[in-house]
């Protein structure tokens, strides 16, 4: 696994990225409906991500190879659920459940996906000082958000909501096993095929479900098209990178960092009031990462 310092950086980016999604995707539902937001955000990343593949001449795999369907088929996989479904479930579960909430879901990702890599990944097997990184990470989130993050809202659909929001956090955790199973294929490749099948798969469930939707110039539009561009065309082929390169357990660590940013950008664009714990919660975040990352020092023979 190449846990290197530009697959940090990559972490990072991919942190910041998706910090700001939440606050985004909560100007989009405003106006649309949390399937037209996941449809219209994957829709404008698939064109984006097939134009530049067609652009900088990469070749697709072909489907009558053996190699070739099985990749083809692990695209499709992660598009349904790296993109189509959690998009959705999120969108939709937003409306129902605290941010709160949603953040506190978003970190229990590393452990689901520290269990699934246990079984599924060769070299990322459940150990002892993972587990504790792991732990220790999640107590850190749990902090920043404050246990009000578990009381309820009052609202009637609330319970399905929060179990909307536990699904997309699965779902993340299966695509970056399927991400990392398949065999040797171009990041860009992979990401393209992978949203191009999961723009085919969820723009009919839309438009069939929801209509089609009256787009006006508007703030809601605008930040579908960010979402499509940033968080869900870039964010993908980040996502793909990592995943291939460091592991399912290294890149579920970005999910730590998710709340921080949102913290932040609530603080800078929404006026909200940074809490102290913001510092406590960082300092056993960025311990839990070391504790986890930690390789043991190997000693050359003599």
């Amino acid at each position: 696994m190449d846990v290197s310092l530009v697959n940090w950086l990559r972490l990072g980016a991919l942190g910041l990225i998706w910090g700001s999604s939440f606050m985004v995707v909560t100007i989009a539902i405003r106006e649309f409906g949390p399937l037209t937001v996941a449809a219209g955000r994957i829709a404008i990343a698939a064109l984006i991500l097939m134009a530049l593949l067609k652009f900088l001449r990469i070749p697709v795999p072909k489907l009558n190879t053996k190699e070739g369907r099985i990749i083809w088929f692990g695209a499709l996989l992660l598009g349904a659920f790296a993109m189509a479904l959690p998009f959705f479930l999120l969108s939709w579960g937003q409306k129902y459940v605290s941010s709160g909430f949603a953040g506190v879901s978003m970190a229990a990702g590393p452990i689901l996906t520290l269990v699934l890599a246990h079984f599924f990944v060769a070299g990322e097997q459940l150990t002892f000082r993972k587990g504790l990184g792991f732990i220790t990470g999640f107590a850190g989130v749990i902090i920043l958000i404050g246990f009000d993050a578990f009381k309820s809202s009052g609202l009637g659909l609330e319970p399905l909501a929060r179990l909307a929001c536990i699904g997309a956090v699965s779902c993340y955790a299966i695509g970056s096993i399927i991400t990392r199973l398949v065999p040797p294929v171009n990041p860009l490749c992979f990401a393209a095929i992978a949203t191009m099948l999961a723009a085919i798969a969820i723009v009919p469930v839309s438009l069939l479900m929801e209509g089609f939707p009256v787009v006006t110039p508007s703030l809601p539009l605008a930040a579908i098209i960010f979402l499509g561009v940033v968080p869900t065309a870039l964010a993908n082929l980040l996502l793909v990178k990592v995943i291939r390169s460091a592991g399912p357990s290294f890149i579920s660590l970005v999910n730590y960092q998710v709340p921080v940013w949102s913290v932040i950008f609530g603080t800078l664009f929404l006026n909200e009031v940074l809490p102290t714990r913001l510092f406590i919660a960082l300092a056993l975040i960025l311990l839990g990462l070391a504790i986890s990352q930690r390789r043991k020092s190997v000693k050359q023979p003599l």
